[in-house]
């Protein structure tokens, strides 16, 4: 039988009578402990209730039956150690990025040795150090589990939870948490306002970056120097605005971050480009439509002309040689007699084929 807080024992009669009966534990009669009072009597029960339960409650009750022999009845009650909240050491804000954390949740007074389990992001951890040791009474566990990984920006912010799983906390767990602080150097990136700068127009470099703690202002330079033109060249806090661009503005840019930790920078290439060349780059070739055009006709008057020479060689144009030297014969049979296609010579008929 397993209780937290307080339990009910109930004896029946096997045999169906129950004349006198009495309830103790471990041999001393129990009924002498204020916490423990009599629910129910009766001629087949006997029910005692034990509140505010202790580790100290655990053990064997007997229920004894006075006939001629005594009969009993035995039952032993488990008392589960609920273990108490977590507490998580190790953690000095801040951490510098890369180092080695090791972080410890402890909880004590469990019965039996209760289960801890880490958490980073939602995700469980699983490769963890556990040690469980006996406390002074020698009935309850006080469980430790070390946590160590090396950190990263990516973990400033990150809550790391230590929850502790026990059969005395039913369906709620009990948790520890620790939220992350990771100091770490500037990230930069140099963002232009267009992908095209064009003489004539304005530019904002935007100068984006990111560290723990927050970068001072940064520090723009042209070229490894200073800015050429203050007038048209101002800065306001990570922009650079450059007004109405002209060649002499082109070169290399860098913006440079720096916070307690360290120092990062990032640079752009500015190439100011002729509106007039991108206008022409941009508009319709007007030669290479001509081209195209010319060609396709080409293309179209060669097919035509291949394919006419090809029905024609295919049509069956035939010359024959029958009438030939009739033109000179003075009537109609002297013409058949002496043309040379006539039936006495009509193995010598031939075909041309154009």
């Amino acid at each position: 039988m397993i209780w937290k807080r307080s339990a009910v024992l109930r004896f029946y009669s096997v045999c169906g009578l129950l004349l006198q009966a009495a309830a103790s534990k471990n041999k001393v009669k129990a009924l002498r402990d204020n916490r423990i009072e009599l629910v129910r009597a009766s001629w087949h029960e006997l029910s005692i209730s034990v509140s505010d339960v202790t580790l100290s409650d655990e053990g064997q009750y007997t229920c004894s039956l006075f006939t001629m022999p005594v009969k009993t009845s035995k039952a032993y009650l488990t008392v589960l150690g609920v273990p108490e909240k977590p507490q998580i050491s190790g953690f000095s804000s801040p951490v510098m990025e890369g180092d080695l954390m090791q972080l410890t949740c402890k909880t004590s007074g469990s019965k039996p040795a209760a289960d801890i389990r880490w958490f980073k992001n939602d995700k469980e951890i699983k490769d963890v150090k556990y040690l469980k040791e006996e406390d002074a009474n020698r009935k309850t566990f006080t469980v430790s589990s070390t946590l160590d990984f090396r950190v990263d920006r990516s973990d400033d912010g990150v809550a790391v939870i230590c929850r502790v799983d026990h059969e005395s906390l039913n369906a709620t767990p009990q948790v520890a948490m620790q939220v992350l602080e990771i100091h770490y150097t500037p990230s930069v990136k140099i963002i232009p306002s267009t992908p095209f700068p064009q003489e004539g127009q304005p530019l904002t470099l935007t100068c984006e970056s990111k560290g723990k703690p927050l970068p001072e202002p940064v520090l723009w330079t042209k070229d490894g120097g200073e800015l050429p033109d203050p007038d048209r060249m101002v800065v306001s806090g990570r922009e650079l605005n450059i007004l109405f661009l002209n060649k002499t503005d082109n070169g290399t840019y860098r913006c440079e971050a720096t916070n307690t930790i360290g120092q990062s920078s990032a640079e752009y290439v500015l190439i100011v480009h002729d509106p007039n060349a991108l206008a022409g780059q941009t508009g319709p070739d007007h030669a290479l439509i001509g081209g195209i055009v010319a060609v396709v006709v080409f293309v179209t008057l060669c097919s035509i002309f291949l394919l006419g020479r090809y029905l024609a060689r295919h049509k069956g144009t035939y010359l024959t040689n029958e009438a030939k030297g009739a033109e000179d014969a003075p009537d109609a049979d002297t013409a058949i007699i002496n043309a040379e296609g006539s039936q006495v010579n009509a193995e010598e008929k031939k075909e041309y084929f154009i």
